[in-house]
């Protein structure tokens, strides 16, 4: 039996949840006021403050008198802070956003004395496979976590290995973060508490001493506790209290036999709630668009500005890495707590489209008015559509593209704007009110290019680039004044556009590049062909060349890929009841699943050749809600039109479907089934730097039933079907892996439901939720599947995924109209099979000044050569904490060689 025990006051700090983020962080004031006072009272006290530095930012923003003691208590080891920003949700964030937290927590801590080195991961649900790379690559040796262990580790620790081998040692905190709690429950027993403990667990400890973690949620820990701890010490079990740095660097060994790979999402010793991923949809859209924002802002704004907006691009991470927290864009929160993460990622998402956007007008400064700037921001050169405003052509006209280099390409008009924008009568006393509409040159959002002004008639032309010359408000205002005055009674006022059109640009873009093009007419010889077939439609279906869709009776799609492999009845919806509650799905007793429409209906939208597009309506007959006892579907319906948009554009390997509708039915899961030709054992899903390959079922053992649904973020894959991403998703291989089913929507009521069919503890009260059943809200998805044979790596879907994630950025010219294109410009180009660039941003460094870091990662279990050409003379390897590691002179292009699965950090110059 062990003969020492480390006590390691804590809490466990939720930022917002069942209450707000400002309720709770009144409670946070008075915790880490008691927590300082205790530990100026105490010189044996020890506090590990969570491992998240917001709790200490946002303690300081209300008690900033208090820094000093912070930093000395930091200074002298007795209090321990970050590593981490927030204690996020692995799965429902990129990978880049994991780094980022880790850097900014790093550097707050930093600030105020230097940060705990020990990844502490105690309540997130489950846990990346890449989490161990992510630590070892930030010199972080140790970790600390809790939920999703496998049932293999028998013992306290293990060695945590990452897809590419990198390993941390992990302190399994196997009965949680709290298990030091029940030994403490009365003061004077605590010395035979502690002795029973460490009996019942001592195949756990070995010769290592217990480690009881003396604290819970959003309290501080008695100030008594160093007084009840000396008390109970004894030579037969001697405690000491210590932050779990010291715990992990003073106490235990570094070398543990038991080995586990990859991601942790066991059910066996702890829940991993699986239903937070499909709860409250509108957040984790949200959390993707940010981050997709963000991301483009800082690659736009590295290569092709001059400024240095780096306060607002900190400020949009900051509210992201917020909003990632466990608690936060889970959706486990209350209603208010939801609506405040929604507005934060806006917010965050404002203020990197401000950067995004005042980044792109730097070159589009050199662009003809009557002409329009792409920007790429993925690092590979594409061909991609671009959707503009343009003059509309007369009957039987052609237009065309037209690049810098003169080539051109046909475009595609796809709508017509209305040419009378307001048509009034008046009395000619009131035509100076009609001026008052014009704002220097501007009406209606358009800018005058003539007017006509005859008795009784004002007539405007607006354009979107005027070609009459100056215009002179003042003189018009005289004008009409002397009109009014010389023809009283009735005037008509004319606003008249020019005819305006929304076109389809085909724009080949460089890699990380600029290319610019004007739309003009031309007669039919002039215009260059496209490089690919075009894109066509039938009555009943859509082809590219690539991928060919068919519409079925149904509704649902038969889809064709490349190789010939076909997907039949792709779109099959299927809807049922859930009786759950924000953190995992339970079927009623007597659930009704809907899979048949009462009425399909099929539109043709759009008939190449650039894009073609289909609308698909369904009418399905979903039960309201479930009954009162929660375990009946009701038996009134409510009739639910839902809209299917399949698209196919020229040269895409892939058909993109968008989902739509408006929710009228409470208690009920809608997914989105993908049948496959052959039964499929495993899936494979990307995110957070890794594929990570999935059987039929899950691990269990504890209260809660391992139902095998599974989070995605880029792309699943299963069998012969590749379905491509817009964010963070649930999906499950169901019917023994006949088919793949996407969730699009998982309506509840409640945070959590005391007794619930699958899981036995509570997750938390019984708080009702209503938001989260989205009643009355339209409920919109989009993905893209590709049909391959040759599964995920031989159809490219690591590329594809970025493509149709990442749309070019499109901007009109600022320079005079009719002037000379600009030559296209390339950025930085990464060339390698399977490798994902998660970022490219603007750095500065105090020794070597401004860079441009580039983080790649080998999105494979072979590697990858890969080459980074662009304008540089040298470039630093650094690790995930931007600290240098190599230098190397560069003569014409970098060339590197990523191990399987490998970070690697570049910052060239």
């Amino acid at each position: 039996m062990q003969n020492s025990a480390v006590f390691v006051p804590h809490f466990h700090w939720d930022r917002e949840w069942y209450e707000p983020f400002q309720v709770f962080r009144h409670r946070l004031v008075a915790a880490l006021d008691t927590v300082l006072e205790t530990a100026e009272a105490n010189p044996d006290f020890r506090f590990t403050a969570d491992g998240q530095m917001a709790a200490i930012e946002d303690y300081l923003e209300m008690r900033p008198e208090n820094r000093d003691r912070v930093v000395a208590l930091v200074a002298d080891g007795r209090l321990a802070i970050g590593p981490w920003l927030v204690l996020l949700d692995e799965f429902l964030c990129s990978g880049e956003t994991i780094v980022r937290n880790l850097q900014m927590g790093w550097a707050a801590a930093a600030d105020l004395g230097g940060p705990m080195p020990v990844g502490y991961l105690p309540d997130m649900f489950g846990h990346v496979a890449q989490m161990p790379q992510i630590l070892a690559r930030a010199g972080i040796r140790h970790a600390a976590l809790w939920r999703g262990v496998p049932g293999s580790v028998g013992g306290h620790a293990f060695r945590w290995r990452a897809p590419d081998g990198s390993e941390v040692r992990a302190e399994f905190l196997f009965d949680g973060y709290d298990n030091g709690l029940d030994v403490l429950l009365v003061p004077d027993h605590i010395r035979r508490a502690l002795g029973e403990y460490a009996e019942m667990t001592a195949e756990r400890w070995g010769d290592d001493p217990v480690l009881a973690m003396a604290g819970t949620d959003h309290n501080a820990p008695d100030p008594q506790l160093a007084t009840w701890l000396r008390r109970a010490s004894s030579d037969e079990l001697a405690i000491t209290i210590a932050t779990l740095d010291e715990y992990i660097r003073e106490h235990v060994r570094d070398e543990v036999s038991t080995l586990v790979t990859g991601e942790l999402r066991s059910h066996v010793r702890g829940n991993i709630l699986p239903g937070v991923l499909s709860v409250r949809l509108a957040l984790k859209q949200r959390m993707a668009v940010a981050e997709r924002t963000i991301d483009h802002a800082e690659r736009v704004n590295a290569l092709w500005s001059q400024r240095d907006d780096s306060p607002f691009l900190m400020l949009a991470w900051h509210k992201i890495i917020e909003s990632s927290a466990h608690d936060s864009v889970v959706g486990s929160g209350t209603d208010e707590t939801s609506d405040q993460v929604e507005a934060r990622l806006a917010e965050a998402t404002h203020a990197a489209r401000a950067v995004r956007d005042a980044a792109l007008a730097e070159p589009a400064a050199l662009v003809p008015s009557d002409a329009y700037l792409v920007a790429n921001p993925l690092p590979f050169p594409r061909t991609a559509l671009a959707e503009v405003d343009v003059v509309a052509p007369p009957e039987g006209t052609v237009l065309v593209a037209t690049a810098a280099d003169g080539s051109a390409h046909p475009v595609q008009l796809i709508s017509q704007a209305p040419t009378v924008l307001s048509d009034e009568h008046m009395d000619a006393s009131q035509l100076e009110r009609v001026l008052r509409r014009i704002h220097r040159r501007e009406l209606f959002g358009r800018l005058i290019d003539h007017y006509e002004l005859t008795p009784g008639s004002l007539v405007f032309h607006l354009a979107e680039v005027p070609t009459s010359g100056p215009f002179d408000l003042l003189i018009l205002r005289r004008e009409v004044a002397a009109a009014a005055a010389a023809h009283p009674g009735r005037w008509r006022v004319l606003t008249l556009e020019e005819a305006r059109a929304t076109a389809l640009v085909p724009v080949d873009v460089p890699a990380s590049g600029l290319a610019s093009f004007r739309v003009e007419p031309s007669d039919r010889t002039a215009a260059h062909p496209t490089t690919f077939a075009p894109a066509t439609a039938t009555a009943h279906g859509l082809s590219n060349g690539l991928v060919e869709v068919a519409i079925v009776a149904d509704g649902t799609l038969d889809v064709a890929g490349a190789d010939g492999t076909v997907l039949h009845g792709v779109g099959r919806l299927i809807d049922g009841g859930d009786r759950g509650d924000s953190y995992n799905y339970a079927p009623p007793a007597q659930d009704v699943l809907v899979s048949e429409p009462t009425d399909v209906t099929v539109e043709l939208l759009e008939n190449g050749p650039l894009r073609s597009r289909m609308r698909v309506t369904r009418v399905y007959a979903w039960p309201a809600a479930l009954s009162s006892e929660r375990d009946v579907r009701s038996g009134r319906t409510v009739p639910t039109p839902v809209e299917t948009l399949v698209e196919v554009r020229a040269g895409e390997p892939f058909v993109r479907v968008s989902t739509s509708f408006l929710n009228q039915s409470a208690d009920h899961r809608l997914r989105f089934h993908v049948p496959l030709p052959e039964p499929a054992a495993v899936s494979a899903s990307a995110g957070q730097f890794a594929v990570t390959e999935r059987g039929l079922t899950a691990e269990g053992g504890w209260g809660e039933y391992p139902i095998p649904t599974f989070p995605a973020s880029s792309f699943v894959s299963a069998g012969a079907a590749n379905v491509l991403l817009d964010h963070a998703t649930e999906y499950e291989l169901v019917g023994d892996g006949s088919e793949l089913a996407i969730t699009l929507l998982r309506a509840i009521g409640s945070i959590s439901v005391n007794i619930h069919p699958l899981r036995d503890e509570p997750a938390a009260s019984e708080i009702p939720a209503p938001g989260a059943q989205d009643l009355g809200v339209r409920i919109e998805s989009r993905f893209a599947v590709v049909p391959s044979a040759t599964g995920w790596q031989g159809a490219n879907v690591v590329a594809l995924a970025e493509e149709f994630r990442n749309d070019v950025l499109v901007a009109r010219g600022t320079a005079p109209a009719e002037g000379h294109l600009p030559p296209d410009a390339t950025g930085v180009q990464v060339d390698g099979t399977d490798i994902l660039v998660s970022s490219i941003r603007r750095v500065d460094d105090d020794d070597r000044g401004a860079g441009t870091e580039v983080r790649l990662v080998a999105m494979s279990d072979t590697g990858s050569n890969v080459r980074v050409t662009g304008v540089f003379t040298e470039a630093t390897t650094v690790d995930l904490l931007g600290r240098p590691l190599s230098t190397t002179p560069v003569a014409d292009g970098l060339e590197l060689v990523l191990d399987p699965w490998e970070i690697r950090t570049v910052v060239i110059r």
